[in-house]
Formats: structure tokens, sequence, C-alpha cells
């Protein structure tokens, strides 16, 4: 059985996840948003004080918001950085990124790994799904975990939104093209943790977002 806890870090509001399997104490970080030393201790702490052994950082897409705390994760634990491949340009222009909303970053690490949608990581997260969802970023992945029926949306699918696409890689029509035929083609029990706010079910978003209510998603 798995665990997902949830951060919210940095100005943006992002919400960082590490998930791991409660037998093992096995675990994986998605999107590491730490911005500051207060968020990197908290982040840091929650992992010691649990006894978590990290095993993967990972990363949906490389927005600023999204790759704050890599380079902390990286350099304090040892652990295999997998990102998109499409969205290493981002990564590389961290400072630029940063610089554009008046930030600094703690600049990250080249991956390790580029994410595929073969892509298989070892036991315990071996059945883990990689769903290329483009849109937001032109390499954005979603990660599906089919026997918990959860699903990580970085800033593809939000609860009564989606992603915005006037940003660097963004796309309106390959979006709602993701959204609708790799996440809408899942079952409506499972559960969404998107990178931003609160978490969901995609049969509610189905129902119940304005940008797919009315099209009769069954």
């Amino acid at each position: 059985m798995f665990v997902v806890k949830k951060f919210t870090f940095n100005s943006f509001l992002e919400n960082t996840y590490i998930v791991w399997d409660e037998n093992s104490k096995e675990a994986l970080v998605i999107d590491p948003g730490c911005s500051n030393k207060r968020e990197e201790t908290e982040l840091g702490e929650f992992i010691k004080n649990n006894r978590l052994v990290l095993k993967y950082l990972i990363n949906t897409h490389c927005h600023i918001d999204h790759i704050l705390g890599c380079g902390f994760i990286k350099e304090n634990f040892n652990i295999q950085f997998y990102i998109p491949e499409f969205d290493k340009v981002l990564l590389e222009n961290s400072e630029i990124q940063a610089s554009l909303f008046g930030m600094s970053i703690n600049t990250p690490p080249l991956p390790d790994k580029f994410i595929n949608s073969e892509t298989k990581l070892n036991p315990p997260f071996d059945k883990i799904k990689f769903l290329h969802t483009p849109g937001h970023t032109e390499g954005e992945y979603c990660l599906y975990f089919p026997e918990e029926l959860i699903c990580f949306t970085g800033d593809v699918l939000f609860k009564g939104s989606i992603g915005r696409t006037d940003l660097w890689g963004g796309d309106y029509n390959s979006l709602m093209s993701s959204i609708k035929e790799k996440l809408f083609v899942l079952p409506n029990e499972v559960v969404i943790y998107p990178g931003h706010g609160e978490n969901s079910t995609l049969g509610t978003e189905k129902k119940e977002n304005p940008f797919f209510a009315e099209m009769n998603i069954k």
C-alpha cells in the first residue's frame, strides 16, 4: 500500500508530493517546489523522521515552481532524477525562468534519465504508468498508479480547472486532447493529485469542471 503526503511550497502554492510504500518505506518525490531553507527543512525532516528511503525524484514537467527544490533533493539524497526529455530546455534555463519572476534558484542538476511512455521503475514502483500529456508544456507526463487508482496530474488537470497554456511550451488544443484521451479514459474513481489546489476525482471533473461539463463525457 502506498501513502501520499502533500506539501504546498513557494509563492506559486505548488504541491510537492512524497509517495512511499508502507512496508518497505521506499519513496519517491514528485515535483519538489521547496524554495527556501524553511521549506527545505520541512521536507527533509519529514523524510528523515519517517525513515523513508528515497529512490526517485520525478518531475511531471519543468516549470520554475516545480523544480525549485530539485537541487536540494539531489544534493542531500542518493536518488535517481527523471524528467520529460522535451522539458530539458526548461530545466537548463531554470535561471532565466526564475529571473522572469524575480526569483533565485539553486540551479538544478541535469537528469539521470528521461521519462517516456515505456519507463519502468524498480519495485515497489514498477506498476506506475507514465502518461504523456503535453499542452501545459511540450513534455509533461502524469503518473498513474493503476492498483491504487490515483494519478498525479501535474499542471495538466486541476480541481475545477486546467493548466495554463500561455507559458513556455503551452498549447491549448494539445492540453485538451491530453486530458480527454489520456486521463478521462481512466476509471472515474481515480483520485487526482494536481500540481496546485485540492484533490478531486476524474469522475467529478468530467461532470463539474467548467471546461468539460457541457461535453457529457462519460
